[in-house]
């Protein structure tokens, strides 16, 4: 941090340069607060999408972003790895000057990201570092107060709208600065509250240095759901409800959503899908097909850390019925949630969840969502997708290698054996089991003493030991691929 904060420092007195066009030089001279009304993201969220997880339909506002169709086609070639090669002398002024024509597919992982990353960072920190001397200036206001449904509609240069085209990083950094604008300053020393005990420098670098750092087949088969559920009922048990997986963790599997939720309806049964690691394919028009039926359920768990890339952590519980969570959970503590405040309390969500104290982790998924927009989700998705297949047909073609279900993924999990040579030549059975069953462990060892690359194993009901591939890092390329493959085999070949 300190680092950051220094070259910061030496930029700023070395490069003199107007920092932004003008529609964003309101913003040059204001020293920013931190979140109140940033709540309201999950309302617009879920406004958003609205419980309606239609396929195909995603419930973002299609109006067309104002800027030139040109920086449109560049963002999505960008993010599919075509972008020409830039001009570095040239980027480089325009970065300093204004980020009104970059976008967040301009940043690292994207080849040639380095300056454009280093860049938007240190506008960030400037941020950060604004907010912070504010927060300690005992002479300012604890609080800048908007009533809700303002920072809903949207103020001036500030809108909570998503959209499926990407904006440009200018109005990310906008952004940042409005929310900590509009938001109680938790760290004032005139903010008295026994869950916010003041902002720690060191305590706050921490949760940066950790937050960078953790980046973190078995279907249902409907007719055997159903046979279960009248053995029940004929042992005069309740069936209460039904809980569909949309994405394994170990395979990636699909459940048959609407075949289960037939089921459900028939005997009035609660249906739930756990759709934390595959929920994010609704994001993607190519994809989106593999979770038909999910509109149809109760409730739903969806895990934006997970495929969609968000920053631990990131995860949403989202039920129909409006309201039920406020009165399954309400506690109506008068010592933490007060009826007779001057907005409308509605607003306030603190006592629809169990967790009372958290962070605003929606917070993390609407920004990236305004910097990518839809399609900028969508393309990620697809890329990891399309990774998972290409590391299917090469672990088809080669001889060492044997794939522990023969059929093409649906997620991107990808899971394999490595058969070292001397392996082969044991016929199958009891003894090349228990062989095999110890390959993985010992390769995953000398990956980790190597440190060149590393893979998840693990054993599955009667599977030995194989490797669970799983692709979610923007960053990964098919030359990766290629290279995990090949380490395996450099480091197995003579187990």
């Amino acid at each position: 941090m300190f680092l950051a904060i220094k070259s910061l420092q030496l930029n700023r007195q070395k490069q003199k340069i107007g920092r932004r066009k003008k529609s964003t030089d309101r913003w040059s001279d204001l020293l920013t607060d931190i979140p109140q009304g940033i709540f309201l993201c999950c309302a617009v969220l879920q406004r958003s999408i609205d419980m309606d997880f239609r396929t195909g339909a995603n419930k973002t506002n299609e109006r067309v972003h104002l800027e030139p169709s040109q920086l449109r086609e560049k963002h999505i070639s960008s993010f599919q790895g075509e972008c020409e090669e830039k001009e570095k002398d040239t980027n480089a002024e325009i970065l300093v000057a204004n980020f009104s024509n970059i976008y967040a597919s301009d940043l690292l992982p994207t080849r040639n990201g380095e300056e454009f990353t280093d860049q938007f960072l240190l506008e960030v920190v400037e941020i950060l570092l604004n907010y912070i001397k504010k927060t300690y200036d005992g002479k300012s206001k604890v609080l800048d107060f908007h009533h809700p449904h303002q920072l809903l509609e949207g103020l001036e240069g500030f809108s909570l709208e998503l959209r499926d085209q990407p904006e440009p990083l200018e109005q990310i950094l906008v952004d940042c600065r409005d929310t900590l604008k509009y938001g109680v300053k938790t760290g004032h020393p005139r903010y008295f509250n026994q869950l916010s005990s003041g902002l720690d420098i060191v305590g706050l670098a921490g949760e940066w240095l950790s937050a960078t750092a953790n980046t973190n087949m078995g279907k249902m088969i409907p007719s055997d759901l159903e046979a279960k559920i009248l053995k029940v009922k004929r042992q005069d048990h309740i069936p209460l409800y039904v809980s569909a997986t949309a994405g394994t963790t170990v395979y990636g599997a699909f459940d048959p959503l609407d075949n289960i939720a037939d089921i459900c309806e028939k005997y009035g049964l609660w249906m739930h899908v756990d759709a934390a690691w595959g929920g994010g394919l609704l994001m993607s028009r190519k994809h989106s097909f593999k979770l038909n039926g999910i509109e149809r359920a109760n409730s739903v768990t969806w895990n934006p850390h997970k495929l969609m890339g968000v920053p631990l952590q990131c995860s949403a519980f989202l039920v129909c019925e409006k309201g039920l969570l406020q009165a399954c959970n309400q506690m109506c503590a008068g010592y933490l949630f007060q009826p007779d405040k001057q907005y409308d309390t509605t607003y306030d969500t603190g006592d629809k969840t169990i967790q009372c104290g958290r962070h605003v982790d929606v917070f993390k998924l609407w920004l990236m969502w305004k910097a990518k927009g839809t399609r900028g989700f969508e393309i990620l998705i697809n890329k990891s997708l399309e990774l998972a297949e290409y590391l299917y047909r090469e672990l088809n073609s080669r001889e060492n290698f044997e794939l522990v279900f023969d059929a093409e993924p649906e997620l991107t999990n990808v899971c394999f054996w490595y058969i070292p040579p001397n392996l082969r030549r044991i016929p199958n059975g009891p003894e090349r089991e228990k062989l095999l069953h110890q390959v993985a462990p010992k390769i995953k060892t000398r990956m980790i003493e190597e440190g060149t690359t590393m893979v998840s194993y693990q054993p599955h009901g009667d599977k030995v030991n194989f490797f669970r591939m799983v692709f979610s890092n923007p960053a990964t390329r098919k030359s990766d691929v290629d290279f995990l493959l090949e380490e395996i085999e450099r480091l197995g070949k003579d187990l």
